[in-house]
């Protein structure tokens, strides 16, 4: 979609009535934020953070932390952020294009909405629905009420996930009627803007009966010396026979910690594919729930990371297959260089009569330096029968005599070493059967070779 006109119908009632001298997230949301929302919502958000006051931060020695940096979750000084002047807004959407062709897209940043190029008018006829979250919950409340949510944080980040339902105001509510497939990817912008703001960003993801869509979300920092916060959640619901792909890029500076958190619903006979991409950041940590509810369904759950320096990533995933004759695929390769870190802690649990799952999970760390450290816990907990289930992780370096060959044709070594986690990952990467969305990952990942000091 080449649309540039921006329709902002709801920007001017969305921008952020806060002052620039809120008090720090952890005071709680005040009492007039989001007063113009459902009284329903915000009793559950009242709720929430009484859930996020009660549960204990979390501690290295609870299993679902293990190995992870958690002095790393001090959010003492993180702030909702400022209002954006007009040179910051139009800064910020001038750098908010990464697709030349795309269904719709909005732009947010430090939780206001900037922009919202909307759909085309045949996706609007036959009901496709694109908006901002604070209009889906008046607008479309059951529909909203029924899905937003609805899947516990069960990986471990429980009092994270009450701190986003807590604070979380803004983000994107996706439906598409049965049927109806959206051939363009559906594109969303989060930027971090404020020096130590924090952002929430949510997506409602619903996929009717035999509908297809592709959505890519990019999370970005306007300054690369600004620390921020980010506490993301996902909601993808793939009903019977659809198909979804998801996109993350997360590419935040390195000064941002960031917890996101995935919960998939897959149905009967439907697909659902994520493809996850971690580049920046301090301490990241995602944490992915993947749930079959009908037979036939499939889960491909894949992801990519480039760390360097002190950057730590730190992963937990769950594939739970409830229907019997499910299929679950999950591949996640990591490059590591310099001090960086990567924990990935997985299970494949098969509930009972889930009989004939077949199950994958695979990890592979690529370590370029002698520093860097990789730890991966994968697990199965299987109680059915006939079942088919495998994991595997494994660590390396790079293969000398593939390096030696690129560096006897003259090819220097920093090149040669993108050549080679490039290949590394490609793996992944080609999955998506998406040519345009490969590019701009491929790109994605040079962009952060080419930042990286020359060795």
């Amino acid at each position: 979609m080449t649309n540039q006109t921006a329709v902002l119908d709801e920007v001017m009632e969305l921008e952020s009535p806060l002052a620039h001298s809120e008090p720090a997230i952890l005071s709680g949301p005040p009492g007039a934020r989001g007063a113009e929302l459902p009284a329903w919502f915000r009793d559950q958000q009242r709720t929430a953070w009484a859930t996020f006051e009660s549960l204990p931060f979390p501690n290295r020695k609870d299993q679902p932390w293990r190995f992870s940096s958690v002095d790393a979750l001090d959010l003492s000084r993180y702030v909702p952020g400022p209002r954006l002047n007009e040179t910051e807004r139009t800064k910020i959407l001038d750098h908010s294009i990464a697709l030349d062709a795309v269904a719709g897209r909005l732009i947010f940043a430090d939780e206001q909405l900037l922009r919202r190029d909307p759909l085309p008018e045949p996706l609007l006829k036959r009901g496709v629905l694109l908006m901002p979250l604070e209009r889906a919950l008046l607008e479309h409340e059951d529909l909203f009420r029924r899905h937003f949510m609805a899947q516990p944080a069960t990986l471990g980040s429980a009092k994270f996930a009450a701190l986003h339902q807590a604070w979380v105001t803004s983000g994107t509510f996706v439906y598409v009627p049965r049927g109806v497939e959206v051939e363009l990817p559906i594109e969303i912008f989060h930027w971090l803007h404020g020096e130590n703001a924090a952002v929430f960003p949510h997506i409602l993801l619903i996929a009717d009966e035999l509908s297809k869509v592709t959505v890519i979300e990019h999370f970005r920092s306007a300054h690369r010396e600004r620390a921020g916060f980010a506490c993301g959640v996902n909601d993808l619901v793939v009903g019977q026979g659809a198909k979804v792909n998801y996109i993350c890029a997360q590419n935040w500076n390195d000064k941002v910690l960031s917890i996101q958190m995935n919960a998939t619903t897959v149905s009967r006979e439907a697909s659902g594919l994520s493809l996850n991409v971690h580049l920046g950041g301090a301490y990241s940590r995602f944490e992915s729930l993947s749930r079959l509810t009908g037979e036939g369904a499939r889960s491909d759950l894949l992801a990519v990371a480039v760390t360097d320096g002190t950057q730590e990533f730190d992963a937990r995933t769950l594939q739970d297959h409830i229907s019997p004759h499910t299929t679950s695929d999950l591949l996640y390769k990591n490059a590591l260089t310099d001090r960086a870190r990567n924990t990935f802690g997985g299970l494949i649990r098969v509930e009972p009569h889930a009989h004939f799952t077949d199950a994958y999970q695979t990890v592979r760390n690529l370590l370029l330096s002698d520093d860097a450290e990789a730890n991966s816990m994968p697990g199965l907990e299987i109680l059915a029968d006939n079942v088919k289930c495998s994991h595997g992780a494994t660590s390396g370096q790079i293969n000398e005599e593939e390096m030696f060959y690129l560096l006897a044709r003259g090819i220097p070594l920093p090149v040669a070493k993108q050549l080679l986690v490039s290949g590394f990952l490609n793996e992944v990467v080609d999955r998506l059967d998406h040519p345009a969305i490969t590019d701009l990952v491929h790109g994605l990942i040079e962009d952060k070779f080419q930042h990286r000091p020359r060795e």
